[in-house]
């Protein structure tokens, strides 16, 4: 049992739910989620779609601390690898066979899907080995990470309009801006980085605005949800501004993280109906508390 509590801090179960919200939301995007109109297949896909990003996501904060286990022996020694309670090799493995779950599930949905699974392993190699060190492609890759998931959400329906692939931006934008939060979380002193993701937060709400002026996004619906997830960061990022030590900034990239759940409930309720977009925020209890037992960053 101490093994298996292990792996899991190791693959940040709260962390894995939200990246299961962007799937959902994609979908939502796409016009699919609607369960009652699901025949066998489109459930299928929605399944093998969730089980894709578990392990996709899974497999790249897996691999974040496999790359990370020098800089963590020093800062963040009570991670899994450093504390000796998973080795290096045990770690290697769990990603790839990770990273594989992901990558054939994907393919079992369509060959565009298995792509974008590809692409997103990819990027989230190049970000935890070297790109997250880099002040500007760090923040690009991590969200480039989030906005390719939510896109494999939308692979559900592979003849959507490539308009709709724009929707991406927001992901990117909002990661970029809690990737930014995080940046020296451990020393604390990043003031202006904070300032700027809170700059990339209103960005977002503009981009929901042309969302709803040229996507038939109904603001009526998402409106409540938009407020929810913009409420969470400002108020988090505020206070680590005001306060800027390292426990209020990983508290603000806590919250950052755990809000991607109402940021996808807000496409979810726009796209979708604001009953589905309730299923979708219901993830976010279950995401908390997951937060409690097992870390986030």
């Amino acid at each position: 049992m101490a093994k298996l509590f292990s792996i899991l801090q190791l693959m940040r179960p709260a962390n894995i739910i939200t990246a299961i919200a962007d799937i959902l939301a994609g979908i939502a995007i796409a016009g699919m989620l609607v369960p009652t109109t699901w025949d066998s297949n489109t459930a299928y896909a929605v399944i093998l779609l969730i089980v894709a990003t578990i392990g996709l996501y899974s497999g790249g904060i897996v691999f974040n601390d496999v790359f990370d286990v020098e800089q963590d022996k020093i800062n963040r020694p009570e991670r899994v690898i450093p504390n000796g309670s998973v080795s290096l090799q045990q770690a290697k493995i769990l990603g790839i066979s990770l990273f594989s779950l992901g990558i054939i599930a994907a393919f079992l949905v369509s060959n565009y899907s298995g792509i974008l699974a590809i692409c997103i392993m990819v990027s989230a190699l190049i970000y935890n080995k070297w790109a997250k060190h880099q002040s500007v492609l760090g923040p690009l890759f991590m969200g480039l990470c989030r906005a390719l998931n939510l896109i494999l959400g939308m692979s559900i329906l592979p003849e959507l309009d490539k308009a709709y692939l724009f929707i991406g931006f927001i992901p990117l934008i909002f990661i970029a801006a809690i990737t930014l939060t995080a940046q020296k979380e451990a020393k604390g002193n990043n003031k202006k980085s904070i300032s700027i993701a809170m700059f990339l937060d209103v960005l977002i709400v503009i981009g929901f605005l042309l969302m709803w002026q040229y996507l038939n996004y109904s603001m009526q619906n998402g409106v409540l949800f938009i407020v929810l997830w913009y409420g969470i960061n400002f108020w988090a990022k505020w206070k680590a501004i005001r306060f800027n030590q390292p426990k209020n900034i990983m508290k603000a990239v806590k919250f950052g993280v755990l809000s991607l759940i109402p940021l996808n409930a807000s496409y979810t309720a726009g796209f979708s109906s604001i009953y589905m977009a309730v299923l979708v925020l219901a993830l976010l209890p279950l995401s908390l508390y997951l937060s409690k037992k097992f870390p986030v960053t």
